[in-house]
């Protein structure tokens, strides 16, 4: 099994908090798409040989800006023939009829909206380009469009964010009928908007008491309907479980196509270069701009426990990691079941510590 990853990076604005690459500039758009197909070409023999494509994800930025047009002719292009799961970013202000229809037809089955709340003063703040109408609005045309699979995002910890309107959106996400929700703690990133505003003394970063009870507010709430937290921020009704983000903590091989796109294929990682003309240039010439890095032993050691802890599943144990992991467990912050190392919900909360605690040094 293996995947693709597409990164999409055009955006019509940017929000206040955001640091992934993208880019302003959509005339570039189906140039872009071109460029994508083309190291998909080059780099197709990437993936370890006889692995099927079994996920593609398509993100960004704002993958739900392309033309319906480009997204058919990628998604004609990739291996889509044995896909279990297709998957598309949208912004909710991109959800049209029109749109629900072409995605779907182009083999689009599955829609993560970038819902981050469902208060209108909060989505003003952070520069969403929607208001909680037309996220509602959006959520319930794609299923009338025939979309049976949609997860939705959602941010805490915001400034000027309280516990009041942090369980409203909760409770609102859970009457509309999603099937997956993805919750984040919002994190000040070097230079962006945010953090200037910060570091200005124009917005104050929220109490760390109050973002870990706006989190366990969210697990205990989603668990009370029968929602499986399958990973530290991820939420589903049973079976819809994300296939493709899931290959990214269990190591299954992926592709990453486009500027500013990892791969992994379980011997070393790869990134492409995150700048949108030198990428589009330099494909054009039949090169392809990234940097890589070999893994060694420690290194995908190191990661099994980086990526499993997130999980509900947890890591197959061993003694050197039972050792390592045994004052964790003594204080409830780790458990073992059937050989596996799982995080509690205490330890989650401070799983960044652990997991450095039990990692192998270089």
């Amino acid at each position: 099994m293996a995947g693709i990853y597409v990164h999409i990076p055009f955006c019509k604005s940017r929000c206040i908090y955001c640091d992934f690459f993208s880019t302003t500039k959509l005339e570039q758009r189906s140039r872009y798409i071109e460029a994508v197909l083309r190291e998909y070409a080059l780099r197709r023999r990437y993936l370890p040989e006889n692995e099927p494509v079994r996920t593609i994800y398509i993100g960004g930025g704002t993958p739900s800006l392309l033309e319906t047009s480009d997204l058919a002719q990628l998604l004609h292009t990739l291996p889509t023939n044995e896909a279990i799961e297709i998957t598309l970013e949208a912004n909710p202000s991109d959800v049209t009829e029109a749109n629900l229809l072409g995605w779907r037809k182009a083999g689009v089955n599955r829609l993560s909206m970038g819902v981050q709340s469902l208060n209108d003063d909060l989505l003003r703040f952070i520069g969403r380009r929607h208001n909680a109408k037309q996220a509602t609005d959006a959520v319930q045309l794609a299923q009338q469009c025939g979309f049976d699979n949609i997860s939705i995002d959602l941010i805490y910890g915001l400034p000027h964010q309280t516990m009041e309107l942090w369980q409203s959106d909760v409770e609102q996400a859970l009457t509309l009928g999603v099937q997956h929700i993805s919750t984040y703690c919002l994190s000040y990133e070097a230079d962006t908007p945010l953090d200037k505003m910060r570091a200005a003394g124009t917005v104050q970063e929220t109490d760390e008491e109050l973002a870990n009870a706006m989190y366990a507010y969210i697990c205990n709430r989603l668990r009370q309907e029968s929602w499986n937290h399958y990973e530290v921020s991820n939420f589903a009704l049973p079976g819809y479980e994300s296939k493709h983000n899931s290959s990214y903590w269990d190591g299954t091989p992926y592709l990453g196509l486009g500027a500013g796109a990892h791969s992994y294929n379980g011997h070393s990682r790869q990134w492409n270069i995150a700048d949108l003309q030198t990428y589009m240039q330099q494909i054009a010439s039949g090169n392809v701009p990234c940097e890589s890095e070999q893994l060694n032993e420690t290194d995908r050691y190191n990661e099994r426990i980086m990526l499993g802890l997130r999980t509900s599943r947890g890591i197959q144990v061993t003694d050197e990691l039972q050792q390592k992991a045994q004052p964790y467990i003594a204080t409830g912050k780790l458990r073992l079941t059937d050989g596996r190392l799982i995080a509690t919900p205490e330890g989650v909360n401070i799983l960044n510590t652990i997991i450095t605690d039990l990692m192998r040094d270089e």
